[in-house]
């Protein structure tokens, strides 16, 4: 079965919510950059520096488990790609005031972006993962890895918060809870 036949005939809340968080997002196709668009054999060596900051100042360790789960993935036959990872203070800021524009407030804006600050994509420490399919199966695979979804709302968005094998934390509701240290 397809995911997108799962999404929407088999769980149809879960379709409505992952909607949801993309125009949340404010996320269409023309925001996407081309270079997170690749296929999985199209995309670059992580390992090496490629020329695009998005990829190349992600955490070296992050690199390597999303390249070993996207080579585990494609064995099953599912396509990963990153669809964000590094990001620049000033890219994060500016996806935090739209937020606030699009929610009005703050604490509604941060349960969808984080600020340049809080944001573990402007360390390099966070990759959203595309397409549906490819997330879906990172979210069931990706502890394998180390790789956890780290918020409920945001099935894309993943980090590493365990050895590969371990067990993930607790996902929190959204990007406005703060983990206790």
């Amino acid at each position: 079965m397809t995911t997108d036949r799962f999404l929407s005939v088999r769980h149809p809340l879960a379709a409505v919510v992952l909607a949801l968080g993309l125009l949340a997002l404010g996320c269409k196709a023309a925001d996407v950059p081309v270079g997170s668009l690749l296929s999985s054999s199209e995309t670059p060596d992580l390992s090496r520096p490629t020329g695009e900051p998005e990829f190349d100042r992600l955490d070296p360790a992050l690199r390597s488990a999303f390249q070993d789960a996207r080579a585990a993935a494609a064995r099953d036959g599912v396509r990963l790609v990153i669809t964000s990872g590094w990001r620049s203070r000033a890219h994060q800021e500016r996806l935090f005031e739209d937020a606030l524009v699009k929610y009005g407030s703050t604490e509604e804006a941060n349960r969808w972006v984080a600020a340049p600050d809080q944001s573990a994509h402007v360390t390099g420490d966070a990759i959203d993962v595309g397409p549906t399919d490819g997330a879906i199966w990172v979210g069931q695979h990706g502890s394998e890895f180390g790789l956890c979804q780290t918020f409920a709302n945001e099935i894309w968005h993943f980090e590493l918060r365990t050895t590969p094998g371990g067990t993930c934390p607790e996902m929190l509701a959204d990007g406005s809870v703060r983990r206790r240290p």
